[in-house]
């Protein structure tokens, strides 16, 4: 049985055996000079406030509490030394707002949550729990730490998940061990804390994508005044905020050209490319929003074809997609020596299906009206579904829902979180 009895200047920790035999704890601090206790608290005969009389047997001790020198108590905070936890650290625990007990040091198989933590930081870094030192464990995370530890039906589980994993190729078990691990996890409640999603991290981000739909919304009111080259540049501003998986954009990308002249190469220059975090590289065409770049007013055989812009930059695309492709191992060494020093240290580039992505057209008119009819509006998405596996064919439309979208999640989030904290 464990007590922690708290003075003004100390902690004791308090102990007398459960079960019988409770001499067993003299006896190894009369011969070994230590004793371990839940496999965690480690005391030495020093630590003792008072021993018992030894002019009894050894085996009369039932009725005596061993008391130890368990922590001093100043500014603030319960000091442990490391010594008593069996780790190089000190530890500190807020004096005032997490009970004492048993269960903060220990979990359940005796594993010492303080050794686990240990593992993780400097020998002499200090743990803290609580408190507004630097580097503290805030209390309710430890408290959550405490909450998702695992317990003794995860450890059964994961052992048995363990052993089926090695011997499911010569025995068949009598059931999936691994899906009742992975299902028994599922049940359990998230260990992620809310602290990644602080409400000013939130505000910024909200920030950030207002600030880039305003700006579009800014250029389409008078977009046919600027030049395509004036949208590409302003396009790429915002291209790696608007789709993060990519890393870096590349200008004037100058590829080989091995099919179109028999027995000859020439250069072709993309004018964007984008490469994502695996060192991918995908073509990005921007062209200037005009109202009618998408779909012809008038109908072929009872269908609306694309305009010329549209389908001469979903060739073009196509063409560039082409070229890449049957550059190859070739390509990727020469693209990756160009331009290392716009990639991340390390990073290669890789032309493994490159994909396009075309910008173009509005399907909405400056007062907000639909630029298309029904039909046209069906036959645009067949052509964007007939491509979308290569090509992922935006109007400056779809970039604005898509950034309205975002807007309306963060503010989502937001409100929660909001509602989470009053409560």
């Amino acid at each position: 049985m464990f007590d922690f009895e708290i003075s003004a200047s100390d902690v004791v920790l308090t102990y007398r055996a459960d079960q019988r035999d409770n001499g067993w704890v003299w006896r190894e601090l009369r011969d070994h000079g230590r004793v371990t206790l839940s496999k965690v608290f480690n005391f030495e005969r020093r630590d003792l406030a008072s021993e018992p009389d030894q002019g009894d047997q050894e085996n009369d001790f039932e009725d005596f509490e061993y008391r130890f020198r368990f922590a001093a108590r100043r500014g603030g905070y319960f000091h442990i030394k490391g010594r008593i936890l069996d780790i190089d650290n000190p530890v500190l625990i807020i004096d005032d707002g997490l009970r004492l007990e048993r269960k903060v040091f220990v979990a359940e198989r005796n594993i010492s949550i303080f050794r686990k933590i240990a593992d993780l930081v400097a020998p002499d870094q200090p743990i803290i729990v609580g408190g507004s030192r630097e580097g503290a464990i805030p209390i309710p995370d430890f408290q959550t730490l405490l909450s998702k530890f695992p317990n003794t039906g995860e450890l059964n589980r994961y052992a048995a998940a363990r052993v089926a994993s090695v011997i499911g190729d010569y025995i068949t078990p009598l059931r999936d061990a691994r899906a009742h691990y992975e299902a028994y996890l599922n049940r359990r409640r998230s260990t992620t804390t809310a602290t990644l999603a602080q409400p000013e991290l939130l505000q910024t981000e909200i920030e950030k994508y207002v600030f880039i739909r305003d700006t579009i919304t800014g250029w389409l009111r008078d977009g046919t005044a600027r030049s395509e080259r004036d949208w590409q540049a302003m396009i790429v501003n915002f291209l790696l905020l608007i789709f993060p998986k990519y890393v870096a954009v590349l200008f004037n990308v100058k590829i080989v050209d091995a099919y179109s002249v028999s027995g000859a190469t020439k250069d072709r220059y993309i004018d964007l490319a984008l490469i994502d975090a695996a060192g991918n590289i995908d073509v990005i065409e921007v062209k200037k929003p005009f109202d009618d770049a998408l779909m012809g007013r008038t109908k072929y055989r009872d269908n609306y074809i694309p305009t010329k812009e549209l389908s001469g930059s979903i060739m073009q695309a196509e063409k560039y997609l082409f070229h890449l492709s049957k550059w190859g191992v070739v390509g990727e060494k020469v693209l990756s020596d160009r331009y290392a020093s716009k990639l991340p240290s390390g990073m290669g580039i890789r032309i493994t299906n490159p994909k396009a992505m075309i910008i173009l057209g509005r399907d909405r008119r400056p007062d907000g009206a639909e630029a298309l009819d029904a039909s046209q509006q069906l036959d645009l998405e067949i052509i964007k579904r007939k491509y979308a596996n290569v090509i992922d064919i935006l109007t400056y439309d779809d970039l604005l829902r898509r950034l309205n979208n975002i807007i309306a999640s963060l503010h989502q989030r937001a409100d929660a979180q909001a509602v989470e904290a009053r409560t």
